[in-house]
């Protein structure tokens, strides 16, 4: 029957027989990180979705009452315009994606590093001394 054991304020269920060998407990470790790396993009990319929208909201009500209404005549890189809306919004925006990606490249795409790139490693190193 399945234990509960909190090690390192994590919660993982541990098999009380003895059939879980090294290689099923390394992967399932490995899987647990994932789990947790998913779960911690899931709330920073949450957390940039919200900043994103509190900013343009921010941009929205103060570009309105500086342009003295909604913007007729587009959109320009000088704000002493009337009813023409400064742009300057889409440089903190793509700022926030171009993060955004990196930290989902990081999540989904890296790798885990591998015991043979360890022992490659190792021995590029023994060979330079």
């Amino acid at each position: 029957m399945p234990t509960l054991q909190t090690t390192d304020s994590r919660a993982s269920l541990i098999k009380s027989d003895s059939s879980v060998t090294n290689g099923e407990q390394s992967l399932r470790e490995r899987a647990l990180k994932q789990i947790e790396r998913k779960r911690r993009f899931l709330m920073r990319a949450s957390s940039c979705g919200v900043a994103t929208v509190v900013l343009v909201a921010i941009w929205a009500i103060t570009e309105y009452n500086n342009a003295g209404g909604w913007p007729t005549h587009g959109f320009s890189q000088s704000s002493s315009i009337p009813h023409v809306w400064n742009i300057w919004i889409i440089y903190p925006v793509i700022g926030l994606a171009v993060v955004l990606a990196l930290d989902a490249w990081n999540t989904f795409a890296r790798k885990p590093i591998s015991e043979s790139e360890i022992k490659r490693e190792m021995d590029r190193l023994s060979d330079t001394r």
